[in-house]
């Protein structure tokens, strides 16, 4: 028996292949995890990808003032063209077992704004976070649940230029037009409209539109007086324009005043309307006109600083041509550099008659209204900014973009989409 021992343990024929029945497992489980490692490396540079995309896409809607539903379903139309199906609501994801994967629900979540990394808070940007849980093979020897992987991309809106004068109308011809004798000058920024129409920017007769930048979503039809100065020619089929003051709420006052007589006059509500007649002196604070009219008369002397005028319940707004106007926004505030709001659903025209020595200085904001400018108007330093459903001039006007002095915020035209994080 010994001698057998002896004679069995110099066998080496019997010894390598003992060996290579211990290793051989390992080396070939260590290939195996070496490949499904690798494998998570691919999947997590695809996962980066469409998280890459999918905010993208988020942040062209957020660009475009779309609802945050419309946000997250671009996100997740997206990552489904990139493969990637998430196991749960994109607003509120899930934990527990996932049948798909065995562990964690695959997710797609969306911030807005970022609740993580160095534009936390910041409302121009837009977070997309994806988690996938990757099904074990060679590793279930080693591990014993899936893998999960979480891949993060913000995408930041960056203002390239901004805009004067921005028609919100997606539809309407000559949604910005000048005719006449007009003469608008724009310096240091644009004109834009958001209608589709082909002659969404109209200038017509002997008239002449001067600004930075000319852009439309649809198509323009231009006199010979008109120029870009930035642009070398118009820009057509361009991005819409989100409304800037979307967000602005809706006044309120506690105080009540049935007539405007007086030559000093109190913010409050005018359920009457606002008649400015002779000289008039308007105290600092919010004027809420929900009756009557809004009118200038001739020869009025109107002056008020800090003042703005909420316009509602279809109140026609009218200015004379021979009074003189000397009003101006507040500079802080919630309504800083608004001097008109019209209501979000006001239905009455917005008619300003102005000579060159009155002064409109601040945002003219009427969204879902016209303004037909027929004289010659211009804020303090060229600071009126108009946003209205449509604008027309006869009359005109020497604008200018560097308004921050008077309250006045910057009017985003091109906005471009970048992915930061």
């Amino acid at each position: 028996m010994e001698k057998l021992l002896l004679k069995f343990s110099r066998n080496e024929r019997g010894n390598i292949a003992i060996l290579s029945a211990i290793v051989m497992p390992l080396l070939i489980g260590a290939v195996g995890f070496g490949t499904e490692v690798a494998y998570w490396y691919h999947e997590d540079d695809q996962l980066q990808q469409t998280a890459d995309r999918s905010a993208f896409a988020a942040g062209i809607e957020l660009r475009a003032g779309s609802s945050s539903s419309a946000i997250n379903a671009a996100a997740l139309n997206v990552a489904a063209a990139n493969g990637f199906i998430p196991s749960t609501s994109p607003t509120q994801p899930a934990s527990g077992p996932s049948p798909s994967t065995g562990g964690g629900q695959d997710t797609l979540t969306v911030d807005i704004p970022p609740v993580t990394g160095a534009y936390v808070g910041n409302p121009n940007a837009v977070q997309v976070i994806i988690q996938k849980f990757v099904p074990l093979t060679f590793s279930s020897l080693f591990l014993s649940a899936p893998v999960a992987e979480t891949l993060r991309s913000v995408a930041l809106i960056q203002t390239a230029s901004n805009a004067c004068v921005l028609a919100l109308s997606t539809t309407a011809s000559q949604a910005v037009s000048v005719g006449g004798n007009a003469a608008i000058s724009l310096t240091g920024c644009n004109v834009d409209s958001n209608s589709v129409a082909g002659d969404s920017i109209k200038t017509y007769g002997s008239s002449s539109l001067k600004a930075d930048c000319i852009l439309t979503v649809g198509g323009v039809d231009l006199a010979a007086g008109s120029t870009s100065t930035v642009c070398a020619n118009p820009i057509v089929d361009t991005p819409p324009v989100a409304d800037p003051l979307a967000g602005l709420q809706i006044p309120t006052s506690s105080t009540t005043w049935m007539n405007s007589s007086g030559s000093i006059l109190q913010p409050g509500v005018y359920p009457n309307g606002l008649n400015l007649t002779g000289t008039k002196v308007l105290q600092p604070g919010v004027y809420i006109i929900t009756g009557g009219s809004f009118n200038v008369g001739a020869n009025a002397n109107i002056t008020g600083s800090g003042v703005t005028f909420y316009i509602a319940n279809g109140v026609n707004v009218s200015m004379n041509a021979n009074g003189y106007v000397n009003l101006s926004a507040p500079t802080s505030g919630p309504y800083s550099g608004v001097l008109f709001f019209g209501a979000r659903d006001g239905t009455g025209s917005v008619t300003l008659n102005g000579t060159a020595s009155s002064l409109l200085t601040g945002t003219i904001y009427f969204p879902n209204q016209n303004i037909s400018y027929n004289g010659n108007f211009s804020g303090n330093g060229g600071c009126t900014h108009v946003v209205a459903s449509t604008v027309s001039w006869s009359g005109s006007a020497a604008i200018s973009q560097n308004c921050t002095a008077y309250g006045m915020s910057n009017i985003p035209s091109v906005e471009v989409v970048k992915l930061v994080e």
